[in-house]
């Protein structure tokens, strides 16, 4: 371990259209090696395409879609006396958020043939409306936790 004092976090300045945090997080998962203008475009054209498809603001639908991909727990490996046990654990907000946007570029990204944009609209969409592959995700997560419920009280 470190000696040194721990990091503190740095909050995130909000974006630029919407001057919201959320969109601003968004756009940095969906960022890659460093190209901010293009994950920009991608999500703000996602936030315009489901402004299009739905009635409702796109940032309450964002909002409502995230909070819908997000597990609540997951199974982490503990060792203990030569057995290895799935234990269950509650996922920290944080790690919640990330595992979410995480799942939503990844089969926003298997969608072949559709603009990326699109593609991500059509997740949040989907997650909006509480199904779509993050959400099977999430509910394969919670299920592994469920079943591994035996073994809880290994978790320190």
């Amino acid at each position: 371990m470190s000696r040194r004092r721990r990091a503190s976090k740095r909050r995130l300045t909000a974006d630029p259209k919407f001057n919201s945090e959320l969109v601003a997080r968004v756009i940095s998962s969906m960022m890659k090696r460093g190209k901010k203008t293009t994950a920009e475009h991608i999500v703000y054209g996602a936030l315009d395409e489901m402004g299009a498809k739905t009635s409702r603001d796109p940032l309450e639908v964002l909002d409502q879609a995230i909070g819908n991909m997000k597990p609540k727990v997951e199974v982490k490996s503990r060792r203990v006396g030569g057995t290895t046990y799935q234990v269950p654990v509650e996922i920290r907000p944080a790690r919640q958020l990330a595992l979410a946007l995480r799942w939503m570029a990844q089969y926003a990204s298997t969608r072949r043939g559709t603009p990326m944009p699109k593609a991500i609209a059509l997740e949040l969409l989907e997650a909006y409306n509480g199904q779509g592959n993050v959400i099977k995700k999430r509910d394969e997560t919670h299920k592994m936790a469920q079943a591994n419920k035996a073994f809880a009280h290994y978790a320190w």
